[in-house]
C-alpha cells in the first residue's frame, strides 16, 4: 500500500511573473548603475555587487530547494518502512500486544 506523491506543480503564470519581476528588477538596477552620477571605479564596484547578489540568490535558491527534495525522499522512505512493518504486523496472532 503507497501513497502517491503530492506533486505540486508550478504553473505557467507563476513561472512567466517570477521570471519577468526578476528581469525587470535587475534592468532596473543596471539603468540605475549606468546613469548614477559617479566615476567607473564606483560603477565597477556597484556592477561587482549586483552581480554577486544575483549569483548568491540563485545558488540559496537552489540550496533550499535540494534540501526539499532530500526532506521528501527522507520521508517517503520512512513511510515506506512505515508501512512494510504494518502490513508484516499480524493483530489476529495470539500472544501480541
Amino acid at each position: 500500500m503507497t501513497t502517491p506523491s503530492i506533486q505540486r506543480p508550478t504553473t505557467t503564470a507563476f513561472f512567466v511573473q517570477a521570471a519577468v519581476s526578476f528581469g525587470l528588477s535587475l534592468a532596473a538596477l543596471v539603468i540605475g548603475i549606468t546613469r548614477l552620477p559617479v566615476g567607473p571605479w564606483e560603477r565597477g564596484f556597484l556592477a561587482i555587487g549586483l552581480v554577486f547578489v544575483v549569483s548568491s540568490a540563485f545558488t540559496l535558491a537552489k540550496c533550499i530547494r535540494d534540501r526539499q527534495e532530500v526532506a521528501e525522499v527522507t520521508n517517503r522512505v520512512d513511510k515506506a518502512r512505515i508501512d512494510k512493518i504494518l502490513i508484516e504486523q499480524d493483530v489476529f496472532k495470539p500472544g501480541q500486544v
